[in-house]
């Protein structure tokens, strides 16, 4: 069983279907038991009422019969008299032998008949009558009785249709309730109509799951909150220390092993920075998202790491394509925090792994779907076998270089997830360096109109 409706539908109708059959079946047979009866009346009282001066010399004078038509009633009458000679029989009627007395059902001429002989003082009579007749007019009866049927069968069928809707829809309220939700929700569900008595377990079962789910989540981002902040905050007071030590010769070591030290402290603060805001973004919900200015925002972005950039002399910009008019902000639905997080993150791995005198460029673009953000850049990209996996958490390719913890793409997807956006990560194609793109951001109309 693959569909209830479709159960439903096909079990009902087929019984429907058969009912009908059986009712009509019934009725025909009923019809014609009835039929029978009337004719049988018929024909005894044809034989006792014949008058008793009928001769042969009647049957020439007696009008033909039409045995396949309609004329008269279709009887064939024949009397005998006392010596047993065949004195009246009609013209143009199949000859039937004498029988005998009362009611008797014999085979000639191809059909059927229904015969009653009666014997009288001086003479036999015999009434005969074949079966087709009886059957017509139990047909006729049964149909007359049964066309009330034939109409209320479709208007039944259509009532199925009806109430098997009606009934399966809280099943349908439920399955868009589940849609319309976001990714991120677990709040119990809750429906605009009231749940039937069947649904309901399944609906407090779906309640609870949600609950204990909910409930793991937040112990979830609770403990890496946590363990984050309470690592950062040692961590970053560590490297001051030996920031301090090594200034004031109290630290003594190489050059380069104190460098190692340090960039392993970075890259521990880093990653604890990086688990933090994880954390804050998986706690995030969409009701804390306004109108944003892309680029604005974009712009400080770009500002923030130009000093990064120029110690590599790369060169850094903003390009604007699709503008609408030259001050167009680019103006989003978003959570302005989240997409500084997402843009910081970009910009940080682009100029991480794009060489000295390189270029890395941010994009905006209208587009039908919304407006889109990409980050450019022409260092060494990515090897196709990894793309599929570059957003996936604590993943770092088998040639990634510097202090990454392998969770800027996957805050990123993250962020674009929650603005129900789309981002793509592929190498440039027709020119060396990677393209992070995240397309459909929802436009929001623009400052003052």
């Amino acid at each position: 069983m693959t569909s209830i409706r479709r159960w439903l539908l096909g079990w009902l109708i087929f019984g429907l279907a058969a009912a009908c059959l059986v009712a009509g079946y019934g009725i025909f047979h009923t019809a014609r038991g009835e039929a029978s009866e009337l004719f049988d009346y018929e024909l005894r009282t044809v034989a006792i009422s014949l008058p008793t001066n009928i001769t042969s010399a009647d049957s020439s004078d007696h009008a033909s019969h039409d045995f396949k038509g309609i004329a008269d009633d279709r009887l064939v009458i024949d009397i005998w008299d006392k010596t047993g000679r065949l004195v009246y029989h009609p013209l143009k009627e199949p000859a039937l032998p004498r029988i005998g007395e009362g009611f008797r059902s014999v085979d000639r001429e191809g059909y059927r008949w229904r015969v009653f002989g009666i014997e009288q003082r001086d003479r036999f009579v015999q009434v005969a009558q074949p079966y087709f007749v009886r059957d017509e007019l139990a047909l006729k009866l049964a149909l007359r009785t049964l066309w009330p049927l034939a109409v209320l069968v479709p208007v039944t069928i259509g009532l199925v249709l009806f109430v098997v809707a009606r009934g399966l829809a809280p099943i349908g309220w439920l399955s868009r309730a589940l849609e319309s939700r976001a990714l991120e929700s677990l709040e119990p569900v809750r429906l605009e109509q009231p749940v039937p008595t069947e649904i309901r377990p399944l609906v407090d079962a779906l309640n609870e799951l949600l609950l204990r789910l909910a409930g793991a989540s937040q112990a979830q981002r609770t403990f890496v909150a946590d363990a984050a902040h309470e690592l950062r905050t040692p961590l970053a007071a560590l490297k001051l220390q030996m920031q301090a030590a090594v200034r004031d010769g109290s630290l003594a070591g190489s050059g380069d092993t104190l460098a190692r030290i340090e960039g392993r402290l970075n890259r521990i603060i880093h990653l604890a920075q990086q688990l933090l805001t994880m954390a804050r973004e998986d706690a995030e919900r969409e009701t804390s998202m306004k109108p944003v200015s892309l680029r604005r925002l974009c712009e400080l972005c770009v500002g923030d790491f130009s000093m990064l950039a120029e110690t590599k002399a790369i060169d850094l910009g903003l390009e604007l394509e699709q503008a609408s008019d030259p001050a167009d902000d680019y103006r989003v639905i978003g959570d302005a925090h989240a997409l500084a997080v997402l843009l910081n993150n970009l910009l940080d791995n682009a100029i991480r792994h794009t060489p000295r005198g390189g270029r890395v460029d941010v994009t905006l673009r209208r587009e039908e779907s919304g407006i889109a953000l990409a980050v450019l850049d022409d260092g060494p990209g990515i090897p196709a076998e990894e793309i599929e996996r570059v957003c996936d958490r604590f993943y770092r390719g088998a040639g990634a270089q510097g202090q990454g913890s392998g969770l800027g793409l996957a805050i990123a997807s993250r962020i674009a997830r929650r603005h129900r956006a789309v981002l793509s990560v592929g190498n440039r194609s027709g020119a060396r360096g990677l393209a992070v793109w995240m397309h459909g951001l929802r436009s929001a109309p623009a400052a003052g109109s």
